[in-house]
């Protein structure tokens, strides 16, 4: 591991509503989709949203912050990726880039995404 995972750590320097570019890239093509469902759920105060592109459940920054530490699953709105740790370019964590087929979108039918199944 990272040694990041399950360890309080300092919100990143930008605004809850503003995905690290390694987790949600800017030419994605349902990016302005994601961060709308993602400020929607932000502003309600929910948990997550379903993903415009899978339909899974994605966790808000809001819900990660309140939690207060990393899981290092590499979530897609994890408030507290800020630097590159690996030097190569990639903020994610060491279980890869967050995608649709990542931990951050990928879950078992009916459990949510973004490591909370692990109950973290």
């Amino acid at each position: 591991m990272d040694g990041e995972r399950g360890r309080r750590l300092p919100l990143a320097p930008r605004p809850l509503d503003q995905p690290h570019p390694s987790r949600l890239p800017p030419d994605d093509p349902d990016r302005e989709r994601i961060l709308a469902a993602h400020s929607a759920a932000l502003a309600a105060g929910d948990a997550g949203y379903p993903d415009p592109r899978t339909g899974l459940f994605v966790l808000t920054a809001g819900f990660l912050a309140r939690r207060g530490t990393c899981c290092g699953r590499g979530c897609r709105h994890c408030p507290y990726v800020d630097t590159d740790p690996h030097g190569d370019g990639d903020a994610s964590s060491d279980f890869g880039p967050s995608s649709d087929f990542g931990p951050s979108d990928a879950a078992a039918p009916g459990a949510p995404a973004d490591g909370a199944a692990s109950g973290g």
